[in-house]
């Protein structure tokens, strides 16, 4: 097991082969997740890029076209029963 100590300005160095092993470079993201028995890191992991093309029409829904109204009605009304508790 490899271990490393925290410095003065709060730094951790990560031991090479735990580097070489991820293959994390100077510079690679880590996102950290703090955890009750400590914290975990891993490497921040970009969003791919996409296109409308690629998207549209995912969430499945088949029926009549819906207006900007008809969805803000509907969200309104979603949110009138989330606090009515039903």
């Amino acid at each position: 097991m490899e271990t490393t100590r925290l410095s003065s300005k709060g730094q951790v160095i990560l031991p090479k082969a735990i580097r070489d092993h991820y293959h994390w470079s100077t510079g690679t993201e880590l996102e950290i997740e703090t955890r009750p028995d400590g914290v975990v890191l891993r490497p921040r992991k970009p969003l791919a890029s996409t296109s409308l093309d690629e998207v549209v029409g995912c969430t499945g829904y088949r029926g009549p076209a819906k207006s900007l109204d008809d969805m803000q009605e509907a969200i309104a009304r979603g949110v009138r029963e989330y606090h009515a508790g039903g």
